[in-house]
C-alpha cells in the first residue's frame, strides 16, 4: 500500500528509539546471541502478591462491566488520599482521571489544552515521546538545553528566557527519566518564582518515578504557591509497583481540564481496564512495605553500577539521585574506532555497544541529548556487573 494512505500526522511522527533499540536486542536474541538488555524502563520485579490478589478476587466477583471513564470511584477516591498522604496536596475525585497509562495520560492532557501553534517547552533531555506527543496536539516543542555539568537540570533564567507569548505550557519530570536527576526543593521555588509571572503557563508535572527518590521525599510544582491551579500531576502504577503491564496511569487537574479529558476519552478509549483498577486500588491503600523494598534495591544497584563504571576512561556519569537510569556522556569516543566502526554519534555508541559486548542501550538522541547514552539498572546484580565490565572491555578497544 503506498505511503500516501497514511496521513501526515502518522508519516510525520517518529518512532521510538528505546522500543527500537529493545528490538534489535531481541532480533540478536533471538539468533542465539547472549545479549544483555539495558534499555527498557521498566522494574525487572514482579507485581506485589496482594496487588495481584485484588486482581484475582475482582475476576471473582465479576468486575468485569464497562467501568466509568474517567474511573472506579474507590481508585479516585485512593488517589485523593495518596495525594494528601504523600504530597499535601487537596484534590477531589472529579478532578482526577484513570487512563491507560501515564503516557495516555500525558497525551490525553496535551490534546485537552494545546492548539495549533502553542509553544510547549521540553527540558531536555526529555523521555521520548514527549516531542511527538505535542506534534500530535498541533503544538511547537521548544527545548532548554542542560547537560552533565549542571546535573542535566535546567536553570530559572534558561526558563524565562524561553517563555514567550505563545508559550502554553511546560513538561515537567523530576525524577528524569533519562538522567535519574531530581530537582531540589530550592531548585523548584526558583522555578516557580519564574512560572508565577506567567499566568498563562501550564505545568504539566510527569511524576512516575516519584517513589523511587534516593535523596528523600518526593517534592513538586503543584505545591508551590498559586501554581496548582495550573498544574496537571500525570502519575501512576507502573514504576512505582512494578505494575507496567496493567496500563494504569492518571491525572490530578484543575477541574476544567480534568473534566476536558473525561470528554476525550469517553470518545477514544472509555474507561480503563476494570480488573487493573482493581488491583491498582489495592497498590495504593495496601501495604507499602514493597515499595520501599524495590526502591532500596535499586539505589543498591545504582551503587553497583557506579562503582563500576567511575573508572571507565572518558565516560562522565552524574550520580542519579532517583529513577533507574544512568546517562553517561560518551562524546570523549566521538571520533575513535575499533575494528572498522568509528564512534561519531550516540547511536553509533549505542549499536558499537550491542555489536560488540552484545550489551544493549538507548542512544541519547532519542532523548534530545546526543552526547550521551542510556543504560537501565533494573536488572539482576549478576547481570548489571556481567554488562558493564563487557562495555568497559569494549569502550577499552576504541583508539
Amino acid at each position: 500500500m503506498s505511503i500516501e494512505v497514511i496521513s501526515k500526522r502518522i508519516n510525520q511522527l517518529s518512532e521510538s528509539q528505546t522500543i527500537q533499540m529493545n528490538q534489535k536486542s531481541r532480533e540478536l536474541q533471538e539468533k542465539g546471541v547472549d545479549v544483555i538488555n539495558l534499555t527498557l524502563g521498566e522494574p525487572d520485579f514482579n507485581t506485589p502478591e496482594h496487588v495481584k490478589q485484588a486482581a484475582i478476587d475482582a475476576i471473582n466477583n465479576n468486575l468485569s462491566h464497562y467501568p466509568p471513564v474517567a474511573g472506579f470511584p474507590d481508585l479516585k477516591k485512593a488517589i485523593v488520599k495518596k495525594l494528601q498522604n504523600d504530597n499535601d496536596l487537596e484534590y477531589s475525585a472529579d478532578q482526577i482521571v484513570v487512563s491507560a497509562g501515564a503516557k495516555h495520560s500525558l497525551a490525553n492532557t496535551l490534546q485537552c489544552i494545546i492548539n495549533d501553534g502553542d509553544e510547549v517547552i521540553i527540558p531536555t533531555p526529555y523521555w521520548v515521546s514527549y516531542i511527538e506527543l505535542v506534534k500530535l496536539a498541533e503544538g511547537k516543542p521548544v527545548l532548554v538545553e542542560a547537560g552533565v555539568e549542571t546535573k542535566f537540570k535546567i536553570t530559572p533564567d534558561q526558563l524565562e528566557e524561553a517563555i514567550t507569548s505563545k508559550t502554553k505550557a511546560i513538561m515537567f519530570n523530576s525524577p528524569s527519566n533519562p538522567t535519574g536527576s531530581i530537582y531540589s526543593y530550592d531548585e523548584l521555588q526558583a522555578l516557580a518564582d519564574v512560572l508565577e509571572k506567567y499566568p498563562q503557563v501550564h505545568i504539566i508535572s510527569d511524576e512516575i518515578y516519584e517513589k523511587i527518590n534516593f535523596i528523600g521525599k518526593h517534592v513538586g510544582l503543584a505545591e508551590f504557591g498559586s501554581l496548582k491551579d495550573r498544574t496537571i500531576i500525570v502519575n501512576g502504577v507502573s514504576k512505582g509497583y512494578a505494575m507496567t503491564g496493567w496500563r494504569i496511569g492518571y491525572i490530578a487537574a484543575p477541574l476544567a481540564i480534568s473534566k476536558a479529558v473525561t470528554k476525550l476519552q469517553g470518545q477514544y478509549t472509555s474507561g480503563v481496564c476494570s480488573i487493573a483498577q482493581a488491583a491498582s486500588i489495592q497498590a495504593l491503600i495496601g501495604d507499602q512495605q514493597c515499595v520501599e523494598d524495590m526502591r532500596l534495591t535499586f539505589e543498591k544497584r545504582r551503587n553497583l553500577v557506579l562503582d563500576i563504571v567511575k573508572d571507565i576512561p572518558g565516560f562522565i556519569v552524574d550520580i542519579p539521585d532517583g529513577a533507574f537510569y544512568i546517562f553517561p556522556d560518551i562524546s570523549a569516543y566521538f571520533g575513535k574506532s575499533a575494528n572498522g566502526v568509528t564512534i561519531n554519534s550516540s547511536m553509533d555508541m549505542s549499536m558499537y555497544l550491542l555489536e560488540k559486548a552484545h550489551v544493549a542501550s538507548v542512544p541519547g538522541s532519542a532523548f534530545g541529548s546526543d552526547k550521551c547514552i542510556r543504560f537501565s539498572y533494573a536488572a539482576a546484580d549478576e547481570k548489571l556487573i556481567d554488562g558493564f565490565n563487557r562495555v568497559k572491555t569494549a569502550l577499552a578497544q576504541l583508539k
